[in-house]
């Protein structure tokens, strides 16, 4: 019933987010390992499925929120959590914001696998870091200040000391 298909899958994601807080606890670099083989059977799935099924694909329409959120949409940190390529930059130095194609289901379907692979960059790119290995996933231009870590500890201890009182 669709009822118990919803709390099965309710229940998986929050039996999955326990696994990895877990993990995370006990072995940093093991979450993101596991995270990063998750990432990487779903971008298969997607991939598998776009390739068997690309000609009925391309004749449907994409459905209005994906047109929405990948044409109009504020596509919410796309570029700046993209490890595995940068956003561009204007003249200005302004970033272009990329835009990826959204004419049928097909593109639809090809964003989502390409998003699971730019999981599975992240992943590897935290696993590095983690593991001292590589720089920080974070865009450098991204990364707080040491003043922004300051007034950010001044503001919790002006916060932490009104619990006290």
């Amino acid at each position: 019933s669709l009822w118990f298909d919803r709390f099965i899958a309710q229940h998986a994601a929050i039996s999955y987010y326990w696994l990895v807080t877990g993990l995370f606890v006990a072995h940093p670099e093991l979450a993101y390992n596991f995270s990063l083989l998750v990432e990487e059977h779903a971008y298969v799935t997607y991939q598998e499925f776009v390739e068997e099924n690309q000609e009925l694909l391309r004749r449907i329409p994409p459905p209005p929120v994906a047109r929405e959120y990948y044409v109009s949409g504020d596509l919410y940190y796309f570029d700046k959590f993209q490890t595995s390529r940068r956003a561009s930059t204007s003249a200005s130095g302004e970033r272009i914001r990329r835009r990826p194609p959204c004419e049928h289901l097909l593109d639809v379907f090809r964003n989502i696998r390409d998003d699971e692979f730019e999981h599975i960059q992240t992943m590897a790119a935290c696993q590095r870091w983690w593991s001292g290995k590589g720089p920080s996933a974070v865009p450098e231009e991204d990364q707080p200040t040491a003043q922004q870590r300051q007034d950010w500890l001044e503001w919790s201890a002006r916060v932490n000391s009104l619990s006290s009182s």
